[in-house]
């Protein structure tokens, strides 16, 4: 009877691990074609319909910066520990938050000028909610670990606003601040390897489950 049960659970095992393979084989495929996709997104020409969202891709717009209404963000970037700076940028279609780029400290955000008319071009990027790693947003007392689109919203009054932010390319700013192009395009990959994992596992399940059989037939 036990020997039973133990062929049993070995042979579930194996059509689990089985599966839990498959799976990891079709998020592969999604894998490999959202980086095709976002490649050929980061290579193609601005869009001007910014307004349809898809993650990474590249658009152009035009709008006026609603300096009195920004954030700064904490942020970790290859230059170091300082602060992203969203600003507003109201359009004719609407409102929509800006990811200016990166300082370093407060003041230098301080140095970005007035409100001002502005030509945009960057990345959509999908609203980053409730806050980082083990760090909840404060809006009470102004302390963001990231960029919630819709909590920086509603802090800053802006009323309805685009349901993502643009990270704004490299394009030097008045001053040298902020500064931009700094998002980082990386996706991990690892499904193969997590497949190969899981059939390994599998055909053990499966031949621990002929084993027992064998014995049992001794």
């Amino acid at each position: 009877m036990k020997r039973a049960l133990l062929v049993l659970f070995a042979l579930a095992a194996a059509l689990g691990f089985t599966a839990l393979g498959i799976w990891q084989i079709e998020r592969r495929a999604w894998k490999l074609d959202l980086i095709a996709r976002v490649d050929a997104g980061l290579k193609a020409p601005p869009a001007s319909d910014w307004r349809r969202f898809a993650e990474y891709r590249k658009v152009r717009l035009t709008g006026t910066y609603l300096r009195d209404r920004e954030t700064l963000v904490k942020a970790v970037t290859e230059r170091g520990e300082g602060f992203w700076v969203m600003t507003p940028l109201r359009t004719a279609q609407g409102v929509v938050l800006i990811n200016r780029g990166f300082v370093s400290s407060p003041r230098q955000a301080r140095w970005c000028g007035p409100d001002t008319e502005a030509a945009i071009t960057g990345l959509q990027r999908a609203t980053e909610p409730k806050g980082g790693f083990l760090r909840a947003n404060d809006p009470a007392n102004d302390r963001w670990y990231s960029r919630d689109v819709t909590a920086i919203a509603t802090a800053r009054q802006l009323g309805p606003v685009a349901p993502f932010f643009i990270d704004a390319d490299a394009t030097p700013n008045p001053g040298g601040y902020p500064v931009g192009g700094l998002t980082v395009v990386a996706f991990r990959n690892n499904h193969l390897v997590y497949a190969l994992t899981w059939f390994a596992l599998a055909l053990l399940s499966a031949a621990g489950a002929v084993l027992a059989l064998r014995r049992k037939r001794a």
